[in-house]
């Protein structure tokens, strides 16, 4: 069986596909996925923590914790609350015209 190749953010950026509005979107919803979920990582690395370690202060299960620095779920604003309080951060919700958010 031949593997499909797979298309890395930055190819799907350049690509054709990237003008349809869906593709956009879609890419601009995981992209702010992945960079809260860095965020996460850092600031737990930071502070020497396991995943399950932010899990006991956050009130989450390890995997939960683990899928989120993945960017495989999309945060609701309870658990980014819950995060960032565990973390020792304060949670910051903008909106900003989207020549200022580049």
């Amino acid at each position: 069986m031949r593997e499909t190749p797979r298309t890395t953010l930055s190819e799907l950026r350049e690509s054709e596909r990237f003008d349809r509005p869906a593709v956009r979107e879609s890419y601009e919803l995981a992209r702010l996925r992945f960079t809260l979920g860095e965020a996460v990582r850092l600031r737990r690395e930071e502070l020497g923590w396991s995943q399950a370690e932010l899990g006991r202060r956050a009130g989450m299960p390890q995997p939960s914790i683990a899928r989120f620095e993945h960017g495989g779920t999309q945060p609701t604003l309870p658990t980014l609350e819950k995060l960032a309080e565990a973390l020792g951060l304060v949670l910051s919700v903008r909106l900003e015209h989207p020549t200022a958010a580049a």
